[in-house]
């Protein structure tokens, strides 16, 4: 049989935290980012539960192609734009639409050949001092793009670096609207923490919302708001087994560096799965995790392919028990992925991209 370790993907919730986000933004369309190969569940995992959405945000042309061979028809916005002259050819064949966030992109715009129009999606550097045309320089390049005959029609977006704390996202909502209050063109600025904590305000929420990481059932502002808070559910389960048993002394360590020493008597399980498979190494003693459905902790140091969990709040588990590194167990229970992330000192994010190649992936409902 294959190595017990399986990352698997849950449609239903994918559909369940979509329709959770258009309910906080009825009147704005939606944006599913699947960047990252759909944040490591893969895109072919995730696009039929997402395709409800009226369009997708991804970097590369890669898995735009991957978005349009899976019978997607509408909108595909390149949230980083073009990387080189020739990218825009394949704009053109597959009618990407695409953000322009620097001179050179509009050079290359300018010296494009094409019998389609682009649609390009203007980005400000409001604050958050990654990629964008400052706010003084915005409405030039607006100049520019509009006298080319190869642009269409422009939108505008910007991204917040402090969506999560109020007074950051209004010093950059202030900026961004005080230089296209005059310009004509949808916009987008809301990220998944913008859309869920001020989606309410039309100003913040604008023509389109850009959610992310809140479609694969981690909050975006945690611990200010959990999973359950938002009314989330988990897109990934990472699950694995017990593959060995060891009874413990007093004074006896575990796992490389002797990180941990047990006080007394304890029956400990070795699950198969380690930082070769994703799961952070630096987690370490405590870090949470379900055996059984029941929750327990990690004892010492993550090696490349195990690591070591406290049995004795599950006095039944043994060779085989389900072990849940996150996501939901088999019973129902729910181990959270921002908690396992916090205890490693990082975002769900990480960790979801994070799963190795040598994990397999199962949708839900498809089989293994």
């Amino acid at each position: 049989m294959p190595r017990p370790i399986t990352a698997t993907i849950h449609p239903a919730a994918l559909r369940h935290n979509l329709e959770r986000v258009r309910h906080a933004v009825p009147d704005a369309k939606l944006w599913a980012v699947v960047k990252a190969n759909a944040y490591g569940h893969g895109i072919e995992n995730v696009f039929e539960a997402l395709r409800a959405a009226d369009g997708f945000a991804m970097l590369d042309l890669a898995e735009a192609q991957q978005v349009r061979s899976l019978g997607w028809r509408g909108p595909i916005l390149l949230l980083e734009g073009v990387f080189e002259p020739r990218d825009l050819e394949v704009c053109s064949r597959l009618g990407l639409w695409h953000a322009v966030h620097c001179d050179e992109q509009i050079d290359w715009l300018a010296a494009h050949k094409t019998q389609v129009g682009h649609r390009v999606f203007l980005k400000m550097n409001s604050g958050m001092n990654r990629l964008g045309f400052t706010p003084e320089r915005y409405r030039s390049a607006y100049a520019r793009l509009n006298a080319l005959p190869q642009v269409d029609e422009i939108s505008f977006m910007t991204h917040f670096s402090d969506a999560d704390v109020d007074h950051g996202l209004d010093r950059q909502l202030a900026v961004f609207h005080a230089t296209t209050q005059d310009l004509p063109g949808e916009r987008s600025i809301s990220n998944s923490a913008a859309t869920l904590l001020r989606g309410d305000a039309a100003e913040v929420r604008c023509d389109w919302v850009r959610p992310g990481i809140v479609l694969y059932g981690s909050s975006p502002d945690f611990p200010r708001h959990d999973m359950a808070g938002w009314q989330l559910q988990p897109s990934m389960t990472l699950s694995s087994r017990i593959i060995g048993v060891q009874m413990l002394g007093a004074g006896d360590t575990v796992g490389y560096g002797s990180r941990f020493r047990a006080e007394g008597p304890l029956r400990m399980g070795v699950v198969a799965c380690g930082y070769a498979d994703g799961y952070p190494r630096h987690c370490d003693t405590g870090t949470p995790v379900l055996v059984d459905g029941v929750r327990t902790r990690t004892l010492g140091r993550v090696s490349m392919d195990m690591m070591a969990v406290d049995l004795t709040p599950v006095p039944q588990a043994g060779m085989g028990s389900e072990v849940t590194l996150w996501g939901r167990a088999a019973g129902g229970a729910v181990l959270p992925i921002d908690e396992v992330a916090a205890a490693a000192g990082t975002l769900g994010y990480e960790l979801m991209c994070a799963v190795a190649p040598r994990v397999a992936k199962v949708v839900e409902g498809e089989g293994r």
